[in-house]
């Protein structure tokens, strides 16, 4: 009897070990099946993404982060859904993307990259600045984010570079405006949008502009003093420029005040800042 209990054991032992054994190798088979089908479905979403069909490409990726979300592969799915969007201008649908990327997986290596996409996408939205500012200030936004967070980056040096094309449009709505005032006889509040241009754009190409238009409006209300004060400041800093040349002329009594001059430089157009922009993208 004793020796029937002792080999009952040792079966029972041989059993729990040989099911311990197995469950390890259904695991392990488990798991090469879902990386298996995370890695066809990322590949699925590359070839979409090769032949243009970018919502496809967006939805594998998707379904490749899914598959297995702990791994490595999930956040790099995730971003590659997001660029599947930028690259065909869906932007809403990548700001998205880009928004879940970076709640979802913070810290994240490629941080630097969402980020920048992020900016890229209100970038590429600017359409109108006289009527709709709201993708010029998030992508500036952004992009400042990014040189702070990351300076030593080429995200940083083209954020850089693109926040100056952001200034130079925001610093047109400014004239553009002072310019509508004027044409209504509303003088401070034209002078106070120029004044605006000083304050905040300083590198802009109407920077000259708004200094001579500071010192005529100055001179139209009787305020002589500041507008030697302007004309001074534009003469020590533009004494070669056109515009000082005309304020020059303003305490002239003969001058024909708000009067028009061919600038030498031509404004950015909103054209020309979009073949900036493609030629950044290539």
């Amino acid at each position: 009897m004793h020796y029937l209990i002792k080999y009952f054991f040792i079966l029972l032992f041989i059993f729990v070990l040989a099911c311990k054994n197995k469950e390890p190798a259904s695991s392990i088979i488990e798991e090469t099946s879902i990386d298996l089908q995370m890695i066809e479905a990322y590949n699925k979403g590359l070839q979409e993404l090769d032949r243009g069909d970018v919502i496809t490409a967006a939805k594998k990726f998707n379904e490749a982060e899914l598959l297995y979300p702990q791994s490595k592969w999930a956040a790099r799915s995730s971003l590659m859904s997001a660029y599947s969007y930028y690259s065909q201008n869906y932007y809403n649908d990548s700001i998205r993307e880009l928004k879940r990327f970076l709640k979802t997986y913070p810290n994240h290596n490629r941080e630097d990259y969402a980020f920048y996409l992020l900016a890229m996408n209100y970038y590429n939205q600017i359409i109108d600045e006289k009527k709709d500012l709201e993708p010029l200030l998030e992508a500036k936004k952004h992009f400042e984010y990014v040189i702070v967070k990351y300076p030593k980056t080429d995200y940083a040096l083209d954020s850089d570079y693109k926040i100056g094309v952001i200034e130079e449009i925001l610093a047109s709505k400014e004239m553009y405006l002072a310019k509508y005032y004027i044409e209504r006889k509303k003088w401070i509040p034209a002078i106070n949008r120029y004044k605006i241009i000083l304050e905040k754009y300083q590198t802009s190409i109407y920077i000259e502009e708004a200094l001579h238009r500071l010192v005529e409006l100055h001179y139209r209300i009787g305020l002589i003093d500041e507008a030697k004060k302007y004309a001074n400041l534009l003469g020590y800093n533009y004494q070669s420029s056109l515009w000082y040349e005309h304020s020059y002329k303003v305490f002239n009594k003969n001058y024909k005040k708000l009067s028009k001059i061919k600038k030498k430089k031509k404004s950015l157009t909103l054209e020309k800042i979009k073949s900036l922009l493609k030629l950044s993208n290539e």
